[in-house]
């Protein structure tokens, strides 16, 4: 769920927290025996949860697309009443008579009169108020903000889109719910655009072209969550992981490897034990020993770094690893390649002084930048997530001072290396500040891609130093780094960025051979061998299907260049060129050699034209 006060400065927390409420009521009114849960604004919109109960079948009532047409409908009638927002703070007792049939609200005021819990649930520093906003004939427990009456909703610019399954307050254990998803935009325009945003999307669910285009597959004995790699998946893999090991290599990295599993012991001095425990496959027990698949890389490299004396004059070491770590994702929360339970993480840790750590932190930085640049991702934000004093020693490590300095080193960082960046309080990780790097694709659908985070905690757990100049024990600092995130992920969102027509240096086929009859396969096979002697992953359809046919079949598979040989071209030892977007003319008669020479230098390069 986006921020509020995110959502707030674009203008629109406001229209879709009023919507919401609307929404709410027209549920009621149509479905008078519904309990409400909670409803807030989100990035693109709202959602609302209820409980509709039982059926005459005894199943769980569901909504259906006749009830979102009818709720739709209602909730126009209560905008165009121009009913006002109407606040006021009530006491716990007041608010329990309000909802005494609402078991949900109740569930809420409880926790808001105990303290520490906001009105959705979670928890909040700011000091317990229960207060109630009331339009027409419905009030619910919120502090607002709302707009002043409902007649400011647009009537055409807002649409009730799909309904979920949500665990109440995301636990398993607790009733699933039914979720209600809308969005709302200042005018009718704004909402088509963003319709239109929505259906070029699912032509791009990197679900759906994953498959389509032979990437990966999701197998129900294998298990949710575990991505199998198909030999394309497994190319794409191999070339992300090859441009990672240059750029490492050329930044001075140097590479390690570790166990997928370890003892328990490992991860309780870590600390991440107490924190990541939930997200943790469970301990397996052997010769009364327990071990854990490892969440994380980052242990084992401090490990690696202790395994010797280190002076001032090795650092900074960097460690980097494309190490596989599971992690024990909820059900509910698994999303195709982007939420798994198995992933390869493009990871490394670097291990510095403090006079070292603006220049090692910015080299990451300027490393993402370069990534961006490479695959044309122009819209991204950086964010520097900082600790909250109120969870010291529960949340994060209880250092106040170190969280303080830390934080600010990292700030002046950015600051003098002019990244611009936004600072969003209490998302920090455990043992230190870090910068989160979103990102948009090419559709503008949004991504958390990789973070930048900085350790003073753990080292010294692991009683990790080097001798400083002045011949005195000290431990270093460590930055977490993960520019490419994982496999797993970035690939899900190259699918997405490109709508699976991949530059040519990163498509599993880059070149397909197509002869126009039988008469030609051998030569067509000629040209493919001399493709992948010279390193391009191309091949020749000697298939019985008829040349057209062949050359859509190409197409579909989004291959970035079609080779047509018939007589003309064995005569000549020449090739047809057809480029799988039809961009520029087909090119007749190419010398194989010139269009080899081409395709090398832009793989070489790897460049985004074709």
């Amino acid at each position: 769920m986006a921020k509020s006060s995110d959502l707030q400065k674009d203008g629109l927390y406001k229209l879709r927290h009023s919507a919401a409420h609307v929404m709410a009521q027209a549920v009621l009114e149509i479905h008078p025996q519904a309990k409400i849960a909670i409803g807030p604004p989100i990035e693109n919109g709202f959602y609302y949860d209820f409980d509709l109960g039982q059926g005459d079948d005894g199943k769980p009532r569901t909504f259906t697309p006749e009830d979102l047409e009818a709720i739709e409908k209602r909730m126009r009638q209560v905008i165009a009443g121009r009913h006002p927002f109407q606040y006021r703070q009530v006491s716990a007792d007041e608010a329990r008579q309000l909802f005494v049939d609402q078991p949900y609200k109740l569930e809420l005021i409880d926790g808001l009169a105990q303290g520490g819990i906001d009105e959705y649930g979670n928890e909040s520093e700011e000091a317990p108020v229960i207060s109630t906003y009331k339009h027409d004939t419905f009030e619910d427990l919120c502090r607002g903000p709302h707009l002043e009456h409902t007649g400011q909703i647009p009537a055409d610019a807002f649409k009730l889109m799909t309904v979920a399954g949500a665990y109440w307050r995301g636990d398993e254990a607790n009733p699933m719910l039914q979720r209600v998803y809308g969005t709302a935009w200042p005018n009718k325009k704004e909402l088509q655009a963003y319709l239109h945003m929505l259906e070029e999307a699912k032509k791009r669910d990197h679900r759906k072209l994953g498959k389509e285009l032979e990437i990966f597959i999701f197998d129900d004995e294998v298990g949710p969550g575990l991505p199998l790699w198909l030999p394309n998946g497994g190319i794409l893999i191999e070339e992300l992981e090859n441009l990672a090991k240059e750029m490492e290599e050329q930044a001075g990295y140097q590479r390690v490897r570790t166990p997928h599993l370890t003892k328990e012991a490992l991860f309780q001095r870590s600390g991440h034990l107490p924190y990541y425990a939930e997200s943790m496959y469970p301990p397996m027990e052997l010769e009364g020993v327990r071990y854990y698949m490892k969440p994380m890389n980052c242990p084992f490299h401090h490990k690696i770094f202790g395994a010797k004396p280190r002076s001032y004059r090795d650092l900074p070491v960097r460690l980097a690893e494309y190490g596989t770590c599971y992690r024990y994702e909820k059900s509910g929360e698994l999303l195709g390649l982007l939420r798994v339970r198995s992933m390869q993480m493009n990871d490394a840790h670097i291990y510095c002084s403090e006079a070292q750590f603006e220049a090692e932190f910015m080299a990451v930085v300027a490393m993402y930048r370069a990534y961006f640049d490479l695959f044309g991702i122009e819209r991204y934000v950086m964010r520097l997530s900082t600790h909250s004093a109120k969870g010291l020693g529960k949340k994060y490590v209880d250092n106040q001072r170190l969280w303080l300095k830390t934080e600010a080193m990292v700030r002046n960082a950015m600051l003098n290396g002019g990244v611009p960046f936004v600072e969003v309080p209490d998302e920090a990780a455990f043992y230190g500040p870090k910068i989160d790097v979103q990102i948009w694709s090419a559709i503008g659908r949004e991504f958390t891609l990789a973070t930048n985070q900085v350790d003073f905690a753990v080292p010294e757990r692991f009683d990790l130093h080097f001798v400083n100049a002045e011949g005195h024990d000290e431990t270093p600092l460590c930055i977490h780094r993960a520019p490419l995130s994982t496999h797993e992920r970035m690939i899900g969102f190259l699918i997405e960025h490109y709508a699976g027509a991949f530059p040519v240096w990163l498509a599993p086929e880059q070149v397909r051979v197509i002869p126009i009859t039988d008469g030609h396969a051998e030569y067509a096979s000629q040209v493919a061998a001399q493709l992948k002697a010279a390193g391009i992953r191309g091949a020749a359809d000697l298939g019985s299907e008829r040349m057209n046919a062949k050359i859509r079949n190409a197409q579909l598979m989004k291959v970035p260049y079609m080779l047509v040989v018939g007589d003309q071209e064995m005569a000549n030892h020449t090739v047809s060129l057809r480029r799988r977007d039809g961009s520029g003319q087909n090119r007749d008669s190419v010398p194989v050699a010139d269009f080899i020479a081409a395709t090398v230098e832009r793989i070489r390069t790897r460049s985004s034209e074709l």
